[in-house]
């Protein structure tokens, strides 16, 4: 199924432009963000675990935005390890609200979830992590101790954050689930049908606030 996209630019509180798609179905009633992988590693908004996501919530008739982190193709700046993209996922929520008034999510694939997972935004229904490399990314995720519900998905062969180290990291967070695809690795090749149907699963397993 074709779904209808416009490129839009995004201002980020420290004066940079990033690069974006939104998809925004008439009558949407949640908006979700999506941000991509590892630019180190290639990760930019066209990795197929953020395309597959981006697809199916668009064809749910979610209003959904992808955009490319700072030095990322067209975005401005340079890649800052995680912390100054936080402003970068804010940027974005704060365009996609712009658009639609209605609940908004946050998610994000590896490197990308565990930026989110660093983001607390005031008009914020909650939080969706596919693969957050947490045993590879330690320290404190802003999210942990934040009432609003938080998704995960784990790859039960995950490379480089497998199922347990994972639930370790996230040993005492509150109002989190953990959904486990066992036979997938931390790439999803063969599972990003299982990956789009959870994503838009989860946003609808809770009601907005």
């Amino acid at each position: 199924m074709g779904i209808e996209t416009h490129q839009v630019g995004l201002h980020t509180a420290d004066g940079l432009r990033l690069e974006g798609d939104l998809c925004a179905p008439h009558g949407a009633s949640t908006g979700v963000v999506i941000c991509h992988p590892h630019p180190s590693y290639g990760g930019d908004r066209y990795n197929s675990v953020v395309d597959a996501m981006f697809r199916a919530l668009a064809a749910a008739d979610v209003a959904v935005l992808r955009f490319d982190f700072r030095g990322v193709n067209d975005s401005e700046g340079q890649h800052g390890g995680g912390g100054p993209e936080r402003l970068d996922a804010a940027a974005a929520l704060d365009t996609l609200g712009s658009v639609i008034a209605a609940p908004l999510w946050l998610a994000g694939y590896s490197f990308g979830a565990a930026v989110a997972l660093a983001v607390v935004y005031p008009d914020l229904t909650g939080w969706l992590a596919v693969a957050p490399p947490l045993a590879m990314m330690p320290g404190e995720r802003a999210a942990a101790t934040d009432p609003r519900p938080k998704h995960v998905l784990v790859a039960g062969h995950d490379q480089f954050s497998p199922p347990e180290p994972t639930a370790a990291a996230m040993e005492g967070w509150v109002h989190t689930d953990t959904t486990v695809i066992a036979r997938a690795d931390h790439f999803f090749a063969a599972d990003l049908t299982t990956v789009a149907e959870w994503a838009v699963r989860s946003i609808g397993a809770t009601d907005p606030r």
